[in-house]
């Protein structure tokens, strides 16, 4: 799954090399941390949201396939590490 995210971020922004994807594991869920360089937030995100919220769907579809709960949280932070 994580690869799946990495791979759909970085066909969509300028500076794929600043794609980075974490896997946070929480009780019943797995979160997608996905950090990407400032300027690209808004390839991300789109227009009222609309890229963020297909890349959440298509996730969401492939975890379903496998029984997971996970979710993409997208942040423009590229040294948080929590």
């Amino acid at each position: 799954m994580q690869e799946l995210v990495e791979f759909i971020a970085k066909s969509l922004v300028e500076h794929p090399e600043n794609i980075r994807v974490e896997q946070v594991n929480k009780e019943h869920e797995t979160v997608y941390r996905l950090h990407v360089a400032p300027e690209d937030m808004g390839r991300i995100i789109g227009k009222q949201g609309k890229i963020a919220k297909a890349i959440r769907t298509v996730v969401k579809a492939a975890a379903i396939k496998s029984g997971e709960r996970v979710y993409v949280d997208i942040t423009d932070d590229l040294t948080d590490e929590d």
